[in-house]
């Protein structure tokens, strides 16, 4: 699952993106409403997660800007401001739900596992590819040689894969979008990860193959 997460408090940002991601999120992180509404118009998410103050537009705004624009991806509020009229103000405007600050992760993580089932557009808990499958409840990966649960990152990695299948991704998109811009991490991590992948496609006797195209990125594709 794929979350835009807008938030201007580093340490909040920090410390939600991290938990996310812990679940298996797959999360873009951006600093400000202008880069959210951004973000929103050029890329599918699952699931939006917007702090209501920010600089630039703020939650509300963004908010009503795609519902203007008929983007129908569920939104969950998130703010310091608990009075009843703001939670209003929200939920008129088109949110999905509202959380005041301050919360716990737990009940965060509860209330973007509610938002998501209650996708308008249903996202199917099985992507496949090929004659692969990837379960997105129980983290599997599965072909005709077996069944294997991955390890986070193997999965965030596939689950990327398989999402944009067709379309090459960068090692760097790769790298952003799965340990983020703050990562202490080499980038040559990225080309680790999808050695892992390469062999469990292998020993999955897989007909999907991650193929590389010199200076432009990776991507699935069926083997003829």
């Amino acid at each position: 699952m794929k979350l835009l997460y807008a938030e201007d408090e580093p340490s909040m940002a920090e410390a939600v993106t991290d938990i996310l991601q812990f679940h298996n999120f797959i999360v873009d992180a951006v600093s400000n409403g202008t880069d959210a509404y951004a973000f929103a118009r050029a890329e599918l998410y699952d699931g939006i997660i917007l702090d209501v103050m920010m600089p630039g537009l703020d939650g509300l705004q963004v908010l009503a800007k795609l519902r203007q624009a008929g983007d129908k991806t569920p939104i969950l509020l998130l703010t310091a401001k608990a009075e009843v009229e703001d939670r209003v103000a929200g939920l008129d405007a088109g949110a999905d739900d509202y959380l005041p600050k301050p919360f716990s992760m737990n009940e965060l993580l509860a209330r973007v596992r509610a938002m998501l089932r209650r996708k308008e557009t249903f996202t199917p808990g099985v992507l496949t590819f090929g004659n692969l499958s990837l379960n997105l409840h129980t983290f599997s990966l599965a072909g005709p040689g077996g069944s294997v649960a991955l390890p986070k990152l193997e999965y965030q990695v596939m689950e990327l894969l398989m999402l944009n299948h067709g379309i090459y991704l960068s090692t760097e998109e790769i790298f952003t979008k799965i340990w983020g811009y703050d990562s202490e991490a080499e980038i040559g991590v990225v080309w680790v990860y999808l050695t892992y992948l390469r062999r469990r496609l292998a020993a999955l006797n897989a007909n999907v193959r991650i193929r590389a195209k010199r200076n432009v990125g990776y991507t699935l594709e069926v083997i003829a």
